[in-house]
């Protein structure tokens, strides 16, 4: 053996010891955790200590790693959503729900003059229906509202059976029925109900942060993390396969990332696309039906209908298409009073957590 490769081989069996012999990082202790949080919340946070203790729970009870990008994520979408706020207040919420009611007793033809009355009868705090829904200011006690209609008037289960039209809530925006569906291991005693818990700071943070981080991912930023907070879990992976879709056929597919048009027994404009290329992909209409399913799933990346696709789009680009796109959907909610959409909503929240990133050094 020559000096020098005798050379080179010694600095690499002495680089390797000094790998095996570097120490394992330690993990941060619950207390380490809190106080990191604490540096990382924005100067307009109140209360730090408090939702320290919470945030840092969410990421314990969930097995998270409270890393920088992690733990800065889920303080960058709590900023967005209440600006710390634990039960946010809504610019005319009474409003918005009455023209609800409004809407709902019209679909299934009940004359006003019954809603008023039901309205006007009085609720157990003492007040009618109609005043508290008037000086309601927050989704909290807007909820409470309808919860009790529903259970104690008769026209309120006509008119909403269990239907309360708080679909999210709590400081991070979540949706109540993926916080019912993923109760298991709630780390804290339910009160009531797992719908009141989201609207509770520590339950709000539990749910919201099991939403944005709790499902794998293989995005190449959390940008893409936030446009499926907004628009749902992979989002941007098939608005991305959808975007690929398009350089293939006729058809021009919205990038709204829903591949299975659930509401229909027909087969949605995604599924149309695909089964249009059946021959090019050597599959059935039924195999292909069974790989869309997999869209909120990720090994729908596993599937041929995903690899195929996209081998496809590439060969036309020349040159490999992007895998996650910002979806193009606009927000619509009775709370919104302007043009946002869910790229708005992601790279505003981007935004935040870079700002949270720059205190984290």
């Amino acid at each position: 053996m020559s000096e020098l490769k005798r050379v080179v081989l010694m600095i690499g069996l002495l680089a390797l010891a000094a790998c095996s012999h570097q120490p394992l990082q330690t993990p941060l202790t619950p207390e380490q955790v809190r106080a990191k949080v604490a540096r990382l919340l924005p100067p307009s946070a109140s209360d730090r200590q408090g939702w320290a203790t919470d945030i840092q729970k969410a990421f314990e009870a969930q097995s998270l790693e409270p890393s920088n990008q992690n733990l800065c994520s889920v303080i960058a979408v709590i900023e967005q959503e209440s600006n710390f706020q634990a039960d946010p207040q809504v610019p005319g919420l009474g409003r918005i729900a009455r023209q609800e009611i409004d809407r709902r007793a019209a679909r299934v033809h009940v004359p006003a003059f019954l809603v008023d009355t039901a309205l006007g009868l009085t609720s157990p705090t003492g007040k009618t229906y109609a005043q508290r829904i008037n000086s309601a200011r927050s989704e909290r006690e807007l909820s409470a509202v309808f919860d009790d209609f529903i259970g104690i008037v008769p026209l309120g289960r006509q008119l909403f059976g269990n239907f309360n039209p708080v679909h999210t809530a709590g400081p991070m925006q979540v949706s109540v029925a993926f916080a019912e569906a993923n109760a298991r291991g709630y780390p804290y005693p339910v009160e009531g109900s797992v719908r009141r818990e989201v609207f509770s700071r520590r339950g709000g943070v539990y749910f919201g942060t099991a939403h944005l981080l709790g499902y794998p991912v293989h995005y190449p930023e959390p940008l893409y993390r936030f446009a499926d907070f907004n628009a749902g879990h992979y989002a941007s992976r098939n608005a991305a396969f959808q975007a690929a879709l398009n350089r293939l056929v006729k058809i021009r597919l919205a990038l709204d990332g829903d591949l299975i048009d659930y509401g229909s027994i027909s087969p949605g404009q995604t599924e149309l696309a695909v089964r249009s290329m059946g021959k090019r992909l050597d599959m059935s209409n039924n195999d292909i039906r069974k790989a869309l399913d997999k869209g909120e799933q990720l090994d729908f990346e596993d599937t041929r209908v995903y690899q195929r696709v996209f081998e496809l789009a590439d060969q036309v680009a020349g040159q490999p298409v992007p895998r996650a796109i910002l979806p193009g959907i606009t927000l619509e909610s009775p709370k919104i009073t302007r043009h946002l959409t869910t790229a708005w909503f992601a790279r505003r929240v981007d935004e935040r957590r870079a700002r949270c990133m720059t205190r984290a050094q």
